[in-house]
């Protein structure tokens, strides 16, 4: 009988491992020094992960922001764009910055095609879309909310992108601020 895995042990490693992949990227990922970096083996990562594609989609997971919960009380136009400010700032800043790093890594990973990243980006992709239609639904007569909760979630993935890879933050901040105050009411 297997013995059941040690579940803090798991989300230790689960933290640890978004780290390392900010810190080190995507592109080589590779298990044994990943595993000798957080003090344990490649194998041990396989036995509470199955996967290196299993165990970078779990570690995403646990750093996914409650998106519905970001625009569930949001009441007026000027609510939702600062709400919209408030996240683009977040993810460029503290754990917020981590997380983004990597899945804008994962995201352009599951362009390829089978990528293993493919259903996890679909997935939350769709869910920032919907929490953002719903909340554009709630506040304004607009024709299309999910044209246009694709476009601010992508032109603010974009800037953020642009952000990282440039470091110019002034000209980054006003085409965020611009993205919003244009694309809503």
């Amino acid at each position: 009988m297997a013995r059941p895995l040690d579940q803090a042990k798991r989300a230790e490693l689960l933290a640890d491992v978004v780290q390392y992949i900010a810190d080190h990227g995507l592109a080589d990922l590779s298990l044994r020094p990943l595993a000798a970096e957080l003090g344990t083996s490649s194998r041990m990562l396989i036995y509470y992960f199955d996967t290196k594609e299993e165990m970078l989609v779990q570690a995403l997971t646990t750093q996914r922001p409650d998106i519905a919960a970001l625009f569930a009380e949001v009441s007026d136009a000027a609510q939702l764009r600062l709400r919209l400010s408030d996240f683009y700032t977040a993810s460029l800043s503290g754990a917020g910055a981590t997380s983004v790093r990597v899945l804008l890594q994962v995201l352009g990973t599951a362009c390829a095609p089978r990528s293993p990243y493919a259903a996890y980006a679909n997935a939350a992709i769709a869910t920032f879309v919907a929490a953002l239609a719903d909340a554009i639904r709630r506040i304004a007569s607009v024709e299309d909310p999910e044209a246009v909760a694709t476009l601010l979630i992508s032109g603010l993935r974009g800037v953020i992108q642009d952000r990282l890879i440039t470091g110019d933050i002034d000209r980054a901040d006003r085409a965020a601020h611009r993205l919003i105050a244009q694309n809503l009411p």
